[in-house]
């Protein structure tokens, strides 16, 4: 009784949802430019309070491509090849240095999205015979812990965190790519 009075301004049908997603996004987006981490972890609960409404029979809002979260995440995607904002599902490349990198970024559901301000990503190489690195042409930042900072974008943030990631733990060298990786890309 006391999480349908908590929900009851949410939408109860997934298109009204999406909308209301939308909106989410663009308040978390603005919070995050803003470096204001209690509003947008507040925006993100409720996020996920939004999909698991949408989630009536309790699967799980991640459980699979139907899932409340991946259909409020998925329709609100950023075109691919755009940086997202905030928030917001989407995949676009970055050059960290010389280098280009291919980018997935998760969306604010779901767990990581929701306990943690900067949001899980993938790298994944563009120019698999070029120096990259990772020895297999991908790399997951999940749990990134950083101060929250005005006026950082998603792709500035990426760049940043892969920046960091080769001049500590590569110690500031790249690897190749091995071969048996070199054809998934």
């Amino acid at each position: 009784m006391a999480e349908e009075q908590a929900t009851a301004h949410l939408p109860s049908d997934m298109e009204a949802g999406i909308a209301a997603y939308r909106t989410m996004l663009e308040k978390n987006h603005q919070a995050m430019l803003a470096g204001d981490e209690k509003t947008a972890m507040a925006i993100r609960k409720e996020a996920n309070r939004l999909a698991e409404k949408l989630d009536p029979q309790d699967h799980g809002i991640l459980s699979g491509p139907e899932a409340s979260g991946y259909l409020l995440m998925n329709g609100t995607a950023a075109t691919p090849g755009t940086i997202p904002m905030w928030g917001q599902s989407g995949e676009f490349d970055v050059k960290v240095g010389n280098m280009p990198v291919h980018i997935k970024m998760d969306g604010m559901i779901g767990t990581f999205g929701s306990i943690n301000l900067w949001p899980p990503f993938s790298a994944n190489v563009v120019e698999p015979e070029k120096p990259f690195f990772s020895e297999t042409g991908f790399r997951s930042f999940i749990g990134v812990h950083a101060e929250p900072h005005a006026g950082i974008t998603p792709d500035e943030f990426a760049r940043g965190v892969i920046a960091a990631h080769i001049k500590g733990e590569c110690k500031g060298k790249l690897r190749a790519v091995k071969e048996e990786y070199r054809g998934r890309y």
